[in-house]
């Protein structure tokens, strides 16, 4: 290793000399080249974007990915230059919890039926997430880190070059100051009447060592001030270059929310699908609490209650009257184990308990979703959804 001691001692002492300068400009006893207002106006502008960008990214990262540690785990395999491994969404895993779940129940019951369908429907969600966090990744994500990364470490580079050019303007300019009221000083006439020449003698070297002070002072600050005007329009470029940062930014926004719009509409499409899918298996999705209440809403033109007079029975009292009179067909009953328990709505249905075993048939014009049950003397309707037909 090149290691000079002399170059190393000159840079220290440059930056103490810069310390200084810069120490006695924060208290007020130096004075302090100041920027003209519009490359004030472009410093600041440049703040914002940079203070912005970084908290438009952060938060980006957050609602793509809420997880931390897969944050993390990306982060490090970036850093480390490695491709991060493919992991499944939490709707691809839901998807696959469910189809395996419809294995374990039985891929022929009411349950399991669904339970593929829906976990059929949430894998493509899954994908379709994936493939929206990918997308939003390439097209929005990577340009804003590619201005924090790389434009904008170019940008703070040049800044604190500018600053220590400043700084060892205004150190110049210190010195010039004080050199030229030394010169003055030893400039002063010297009193030719005076009885020892040898003052006049020595006021005269003195004068001259000055000027050549002074000279040399002079010549530093014109370099200094070359330097300053040079690295002042090399940043003044930079940062005007931000207006073109703002333009690209703006595609990459457009382009993000065209991407996201996508998204939420490809998966609008697909619950349609799913909800027509488990519509036209299993009639209207009904929580089994509220499969009386839907099946007929109130005053629809289908509710036969609508058309009824005050004094004949209501539809209840007639379902009670036909549940009585219905006789089990000479064959087509089956066997069906209870799922959960159900408490019966009217007495037209019949209330069941989990693990059960009843005997079950449908009869003519019976809406798909309910079966005839029987358990010894007692009879009523029951939900299909409720039942795991055994033979």
């Amino acid at each position: 290793m090149d290691f000079n001691v002399r170059k190393l001692a000159a840079d220290a002492g440059i930056f103490f000399s810069r310390a200084v300068q810069f120490t006695e400009e924060r208290l007020g006893q130096a004075e302090k080249t100041e920027l003209d207002a519009h490359f004030e106006n472009l410093l600041s502008r440049a703040d914002c974007t940079k203070n912005w960008t970084e908290k438009i990214y952060r938060q980006t990262e957050v609602v793509l990915q809420p997880n931390p540690g897969a944050r993390i785990e990306e982060f490090l395999y970036e850093k480390l230059d490695r491709k991060v491994p493919p992991r499944p969404t939490n709707g691809e895993i839901l998807g696959q919890f469910m189809l395996e779940a419809a294995k374990e129940f039985g891929p022929g019951t009411p349950y399991g039926s669904t339970l593929i369908k829906v976990g059929d429907c949430q894998r493509r969600l899954g994908g379709a997430e994936r493939e929206f966090l990918q997308t939003s990744s390439i097209s929005f994500l990577t340009p804003l880190r590619n201005f924090l990364e790389g434009d904008w470490r170019t940008i703070s580079k040049e800044r604190r070059l500018l600053e220590n050019r400043r700084l060892d303007l205004d150190a110049c300019k210190a010195r010039l100051k004080k050199a030229k009221t030394a010169e003055a000083k030893a400039a002063a006439v010297p009193d030719f009447q005076e009885t020892r020449p040898r003052n006049y003698v020595l006021s005269a070297s003195a004068s001259a060592l000055w000027n050549e002070e002074l000279d040399k002072a002079e010549h530093e600050m014109r370099v200094a001030q070359t330097e300053f005007d040079r690295q002042a329009e090399v940043t003044r470029l930079l940062l005007e270059g931000i207006s073109s940062t703002h333009v690209n930014h703006l595609r990459c926004l457009c382009e993000f929310v065209e991407v996201q719009a996508m998204y939420y509409s490809q998966c609008h499409n697909y619950m349609q699908e799913l909800q027509r899918e488990l519509g036209s298996s299993s009639g209207d999705i009904r929580s089994p609490h509220s499969l009386e209440v839907n099946s007929h809403p109130a005053g629809s033109p289908t509710d036969p209650s609508t058309f009824l007079p005050l004094n004949s029975p209501s539809l209840l009292e007639t379902d009670a009257l036909q549940i009585e009179e219905v006789q089990p067909p000479a064959s087509g009953t089956r066997k069906a184990k209870v799922l959960y328990d159900y408490d019966a709505g009217d007495s037209s249905e019949l209330s069941l308990r989990a693990d059960e075993l009843i005997t079950v048939y449908t009869v003519p014009g019976m809406d798909s979703d309910w079966l005839i049950g029987e358990r010894g003397n007692q009879k009523g309707k029951v939900p299909v959804t409720y039942l795991e037909l055994l033979s």
